[in-house]
């Protein structure tokens, strides 16, 4: 089976996390993805099996002679985000691909253009897997999963290409933030691992964001309108009024590269409650804590004019930033480099504009950088991968893994 085989099979397995759900993993369907891999890996003669939280595991033993190398990890999630639907999904394949506007879907009229997506260019003649622009595609992170489980089947079928122990992860939850929840480290027994996650082709990513998630409950005290004056304490006008002392050009909108920023991401409220939730996100630790700090001091100053209680903020941090983690192993990004530029590609030394579980998995043991799949425009309905990009990872992939003279 073709990596591009695989992973037309994998988006029609509908996997979107559930940040509601308290189950593990939070919805069935990353489950029944999870036994259709292990499934498969078997078949390859992989020792495969999925713990009772979804984790799928795995091992390719060493080429004989090579049990003395490093024990190289590849791990890559199962579920897709909620940013756009994930049900029924329609991938097809624009075949050497003209440079122009593609009709994703003609009945409602979807286009996606260069024009708004200029690096489609750099995709010319490719064959690209879109959608019909109604759902995502999953390539975040399928394409993660087709692209490792492809690299076991190229090991096996090429028995010549010598490699040490090989582990492979597929967790659930990593959309929400829950993917290294319950994943088995000591277990695992990787000396480093690769989370197999990135974007277009090349990339390579050891910086991530320091994160964390506010909420903010704003109580207020309802009143007829008519009897209302110097009683009524709107919790929505409150809400508005922390809204417009939050810095306006500290927005995803209007940042790149290393700026970190706050991200509103869900609002509502009456005149008895408001809640606002935030993700705050910033490289620096040092100000990634002046942002949690600024939050606070709204928080006290509403509080200090309205009575206090009368704001609650919740903030709890998510990850930290893996590069602290990285930095005393640097001869695994140098290993991802040459692997690169050995298959061709230019490597391109970025830093993520948000995580991976690679970033806690670094902080719990198993430093973790992350690597490209060849996708873009993850969590939309204008996401696409060319299959030439996931062919070349692929290759990436197996020289990575294999064995250094």
């Amino acid at each position: 089976m073709t990596v591009t085989e695989r992973f037309m099979r994998y988006v029609t397995f509908p996997t979107q996390s559930d940040e509601s759900s308290n189950s593990v993993p939070s919805t069935a369907g990353q489950k029944v993805l999870g036994e259709q891999l292990v499934n498969e890996l078997k078949v390859l003669g992989v020792d495969a099996y999925m713990d009772d939280k979804g984790y799928v595991y795995g091992t390719l033993p060493a080429t004989s002679g090579y049990e003395d190398e490093p024990v190289i990890g590849l791990i890559a999630h199962m579920d897709t985000s909620d940013a756009a639907s994930g049900d029924n999904i329609k991938a097809r394949i624009v075949e050497n691909y003209d440079g122009g506007d593609i009709v994703l879907n003609n009945d409602p009229h979807i286009v996606m253009s260069p024009v708004e997506y200029p690096y489609l260019k750099d995709c010319k003649g490719m064959d690209i897997i879109v959608t019909d622009g109604t759902t995502l595609l999953g390539a975040d992170n399928k394409a993660g999963i087709a692209e490792i489980i492809t690299v076991l089947q190229t090991l096996i079928e090429n028995s010549e290409i010598p490699h040490g122990v090989i582990k492979v992860g597929f967790t659930p939850d990593e959309e929400i933030g829950r993917g290294a929840d319950h994943f088995d480290v000591a277990g695992f027994g990787a000396d480093f691992a690769f989370t197999v996650d990135g974007g277009p082709i090349g990339e390579i990513e050891y910086e991530n964001f320091n994160a964390a998630s506010a909420q903010v409950v704003i109580n207020g005290v309802s009143i007829h309108p008519g009897t209302a004056k110097n009683r009524m304490k709107n919790a929505c006008l409150i809400a508005g009024e922390w809204m417009s002392m939050m810095p306006p050009a500290e927005t995803p909108g209007h940042t790149e590269g290393y700026e970190g920023f706050y991200h509103l991401v869900q609002m509502e409220g009456r005149e008895e409650k408001a809640i606002l939730r935030y993700i705050i996100r910033d490289h620096d630790m040092q100000k990634f804590n002046q942002r949690k700090d600024f939050m606070n001091r709204i928080a006290d100053y509403l509080n200090s004019k309205y009575g206090i209680g009368t704001v609650e903020l919740t903030i709890e941090d998510s990850y930290y930033n893996m590069r602290e983690k990285i930095e005393p192993v640097m001869h695994i990004i140098d290993r991802a480099v040459s692997a690169m530029k050995k298959e061709g590609i230019e490597p391109m030394i970025v830093p993520i504009r948000g995580g991976t579980d690679g970033a806690r998995l670094s902080y719990e043991g198993l430093p973790c950088p992350n690597l490209s799949t060849g996708g873009y425009n993850f969590h939309s309905r204008f996401e696409f991968i060319p299959i030439q990009s996931m062919e070349k990872m692929v290759d990436v992939l197996v020289e990575l893994v294999s064995a250094k003279d």
